[in-house]
């Protein structure tokens, strides 16, 4: 029996098979009349079409079931109210670390009715500034301030001064700040070897940045014909992108860390590839560990499938693009990977630009025609704007770019030697420490660190009473510092790995010990299955910071002990 038999003898049993069950329908229906089997069958495709929205939705089912019984939970009298008077006790603590004012002081609620002197304003807010205590100045702090150089400073207030009232809306007004605008632009893409297509625009920070290019690359989705666009990234990757998934609609794939490097594993990218993948993420370096993902390798993953690569190079992209002329070999990050699409970069980190800059890059102009906004039929005109704003301050363009042409090429360079230098000297002090491990290996300003022996939030409290004020991270625990150019002062970095060295050392006589304060509040946040209420608690945290009330507990006890939101000034 040839190949084409054997088909003929299948076909006929299909077809068999197809008659038997079509008789079998037919007498099944046989005592239906014809009204029957319409509205059964409109009922049928209602139930079908009911289950696939039910099953088939953004949150997967699993997590709408636990969100649900954890909301009947939370309903029982005696549960739910033992709960809301722990999630309570959490926000007046909140309450306290964050509002405390000092004695004499008070919130002003309403305008003056005559207006303050030049004179007055300032006094005022000097008096604001004494509200201070973590100190910055002395490189105390992880990230935040990533300079605060004097003269810098200086130089910025004067150009900030002379563009104060420009806006960026009007280039016909203000041509000055389009030109700047377009320089920083072009010299950040320079920066990162785009070629003479390469393009991009300025925003207010790294969050619109990587805003803007999820938005362009979900409605580069939409035209290709995918309905429900998704985005796989690192569970490292930064929260941004997964406030561009919330905003735009879109699906966000996390994808685990290799376990020992803390880089994206490569594979599970791979696996987690549909017809729904609208981009493809990697970070350079990533914010938790500061470890460089395996640009290269998705890079090739996302040529092979031709999916848009973004590279979030937020936190560390005006080190990475100095490190080899600073004697720091990297392998590629940037356009010279010709899968790499867009690039996120923020000047006002390690640019040391003034705080609301940050630039996203794209290989070609049609990336970037996907992030623009046109409105061609408003009354008011043809309006079209490049990124979330609208108007937009051109004092703080102005001053970014002052700081690019102030410090150059050799200012970049030296400044990018410094903080490497002073990350990686902090790295291989702590290794020396036992007790605590380093996270992965990291190559640039981030330094993250873990113990698998006592509770790492015990030495970010510890540390915080000396002064220190740290990052402190979940899933796993761990607490990092993000090296400045303060840190590189003199004596900074190895008083850092002294104070490490003493507190460890008086841990490790109890290693068993619980925490208390901040760390005890982010140790019991990993570990509540009900993440609504972590939501709850971080809702009344952003509530504080517009809250102009002075709490009952305040009014009868003023204090000056320090109680920062990264850990407690109790020591242990």
């Amino acid at each position: 029996m040839d190949y084409w038999s054997a088909l003929e003898l299948y076909k006929e049993m299909l077809l068999l098979h197809c008659e038997e069950a079509k008789n079998y329908v037919n007498s099944q229906c046989a005592d239906l009349e014809p009204w029957q089997i319409i509205v059964a069958t409109l009922l049928l495709t209602l139930g079908t079409v009911w289950a696939k929205g039910f099953l088939f939705q953004q949150e997967s089912l699993t997590s709408r079931i636990k969100k649900q019984c954890f909301r009947l939970i939370r309903k029982i009298p005696f549960i739910g109210t033992s709960i809301q008077k722990q999630l309570n006790k959490a926000l007046d603590d909140m309450s306290m670390s964050l509002c405390t004012l000092k004695e004499g002081m008070s919130y002003t609620q309403l305008l003056p009715a005559q207006g303050l002197s030049q004179k007055q304003v300032l006094d005022s807010i000097r008096q604001y500034q004494t509200l201070n205590e973590v100190q910055w100045t002395k490189g105390k702090v992880s990230g935040a301030v990533y300079w605060g150089d004097e003269k810098l400073t200086e130089l910025l207030v004067k150009v900030y001064g002379e563009f104060a009232w420009s806006n960026p809306l009007h280039p016909d007004i203000f041509p000055g700040v389009r030109k700047m605008e377009a320089e920083v632009v072009r010299m950040t893409c320079s920066l990162f070897n785009g070629g003479p297509d390469s393009c991009g625009t300025v925003t207010s920070g790294g969050t619109e940045s990587i805003l803007m290019a999820c938005k362009a690359y979900r409605d580069l989705a939409y035209e290709q014909g995918i309905k429900y666009p998704e985005i796989i990234a690192p569970v490292s990757v930064h929260a941004a992108f997964d406030k561009a998934a919330h905003y735009f609609g879109m699906k966000l794939i996390h994808v685990p860390l290799d376990k020992k490097t803390m880089k994206a594993d490569v594979k599970a990218m791979k696996r987690a590839i549909s017809k729904n993948t609208a981009m493809l993420v990697c970070s350079a370096p990533q914010f938790p560990h500061g470890i460089i993902d395996p640009i290269v390798e998705v890079g090739k993953l996302a040529e092979k499938y031709n999916i848009p690569f973004h590279v979030d190079a937020c936190l560390g992209g005006f080190l990475i693009v100095f490190m080899e002329k600073a004697g720091f070999k990297l392998e590629p990050f940037d356009f010279r990977i010709k899968s790499v699409t867009s690039i996120s970069a923020d000047t006002h980190k390690y640019g040391y630009a003034p705080k609301g800059s940050s630039v996203v890059l794209y290989r070609d102009k049609k990336y970037r025609h996907y992030q623009y906004f046109v409105a061609p039929d408003w009354q008011g005109g043809i309006y079209a704007s490049p990124s979330m704003a609208g108007s937009r301050p051109g004092g703080i363009i102005a001053a970014c770019w002052a700081t690019m042409m102030h410090m150059g090429e050799n200012g970049y360079v030296d400044a990018t030697r410094k903080v490497v230098q002073t990350a990686r000297t902090i790295a291989a002090g702590i290794r020396k420490i036992e007790g605590v491990f380093v996270f992965g290996n990291p190559e640039v300003s981030v330094v993250a660190i873990g113990s698998n022996v006592f509770d790492i939030f015990r030495l970010s409290n510890a540390l915080t009473s000396k002064g220190w004020n740290l990052n402190t991270l979940q899933f796993p625990s761990s607490i990092h510092i993000c090296v400045t150019m303060l840190h590189t002062k003199p004596g900074v970095a190895e008083r850092f790995i002294t104070d490490v060295k003493e507190e460890v050392a008086i841990i490790m006589r109890n290693p068993q010990e619980k925490t208390t304060g901040m760390g005890a509040i982010y140790g019991m946040a990993q570990s509540i299955p009900d993440r609504s209420m972590v939501t709850e608690i971080s809702c009344g945290f952003l509530d504080c910071l517009y809250s102009t009330e002075v709490s009952k507990v305040q009014n009868n006890h003023h204090t000056s002990k320090k109680n920062h939101m990264n850990g407690s000034s109790k020591t242990h």
